[in-house]
């Protein structure tokens, strides 16, 4: 199975952006994109910046291709500025979290197509489940023979990733004691969750391979990792974040895997071996990310020593200051600090719930307002 890898010979930002529509009264969800997409989409210089998703109460905001965070974060935010608009006729808003905190599934819409139709018929309950948002970051890389070391050593900061952005702790009218619900949930497609850490990208086309030859797939994007290659767009796509609801928090948690990927290129290029963390201590900081949030201890290297989550990633953005300088990100890489500083979303939802006594509806409305007083 030969998968061409169309390299990007500059690293390029990607950004898209999950967000639940929500009724402004009930604060409940709305299957509503249809409508939305026809009030929205003419008014869009490219309405190719707004997709549907899987169901109906979900849209997801594109950017182009872009050069640094700023230029991105412009992106999306001018496609904001129509389509917030356009909900306001409908009497829709836009939520950013990774799960909406009372919503059922049951009564949920599935999109128009026939690759939704097919992942719910094969899926089944699990399928159903997914009232799920977040972000996605692609950046792009040179050199196809890079890809695989590259995705394998993203995956030591996948827990500060998954932490940074936790924002799905309550589902279905519960707090589920996680940080993000949402995590744990997607991984429950038969082929979502963490990649293998393959070292060379014929591993991967073999391992292509073989999902196409027992069905597993039926087209390459059908592989939903945390963390994918992106072959015909020449990047490397992570998936790991929650959904979030400011454009502070996505310029920040962009910067800061824009930043990591192209460092852990320029120092592969340069003839170092990057580090891994065994698949095993990879999994558990995830678990342990998605339970304990920012409060997360992780295994920091394959020799088993452990960390505070945010001691490791003070560090770190200290180490990823020069890149960013060249990235043009240092602000926004900066502003990575701010978020434990100010309290990650699952926290702040946690807040509200308790200040409101354990009204979800005033949950819903915190989240609309971040979203719309960070524009």
């Amino acid at each position: 199975m030969r998968i061409d890898f169309h390299g990007s010979p500059e690293p390029t930002l990607g950004v898209e952006w999950e967000l639940a529509l929500v009724d402004r009264r009930t604060r409940d969800l709305r299957n509503d994109a249809t409508h939305l997409f026809a009030r929205a989409k003419p008014r869009l210089a490219d309405p190719g910046k707004l997709h549907k998703e899987l169901l109906r109460n979900t849209v997801e905001i594109v950017s182009g291709i872009c050069h640094t965070v700023g230029e991105a974060m412009d992106d999306v935010r001018g496609t904001l500025e129509t389509v917030i608009p356009a909900g306001d006729a409908l009497d829709i808003d836009l939520f950013g979290g990774g799960t909406h905190p009372f919503a059922s599934w049951t009564v949920q819409q599935l999109s128009e197509g026939h690759r939704y139709e097919e992942l719910i018929n094969r899926t089944q309950w699990w399928g159903r489940q997914m009232l799920i948002w977040g972000v996605h970051v692609h950046v792009g890389l040179p050199v196809q023979e890079r890809v695989m070391p590259v995705l394998s050593a993203l995956l030591n900061y996948h827990p500060h990733l998954q932490a940074l952005s936790a924002s799905s702790p309550i589902w279905a009218g519960v707090d589920t004691g996680y940080a993000s619900n949402r995590a744990l949930m997607f991984q429950q497609l038969p082929t979502a969750g963490l990649p293998f850490q393959f070292t060379e990208w014929s591993e991967f086309e073999a391992f292509v391979g073989d999902q196409l030859t027992t069905g597993v797939i039926d087209e390459l994007n059908e592989i939903r990792w945390d963390v994918r290659p992106a072959a015909h767009l020449g990047t490397l796509e992570n998936r790991i974040c929650d959904g979030v609801s400011t454009i502070s928090e996505l310029a920040a948690l962009t910067a800061l895997t824009h930043c990591l990927v192209v460092d852990l290129d320029t120092r592969l290029a340069h003839g170092e071996r990057l580090p891994m963390l065994p698949p095993w201590h990879v999994q558990e900081n995830k678990w342990r990310a998605a339970r304990y949030g920012l409060d997360a201890i992780i295994i920091t290297d394959a020799a088993s020593h452990e960390r505070l989550v945010t001691d490791d990633l003070a560090e770190l953005v200290e180490r990823l200051a020069p890149v960013a300088d060249r990235l043009g990100c240092s602000a926004e890489l900066g502003s990575v600090l701010d978020l434990p500083r100010r309290g990650a979303s699952y926290q702040r939802q946690r807040a509200v719930a308790a200040e409101h006594e354990g009204d979800l509806v005033a949950v819903v409305d915190s989240v609309v307002r971040e979203l719309r007083d960070s524009l």
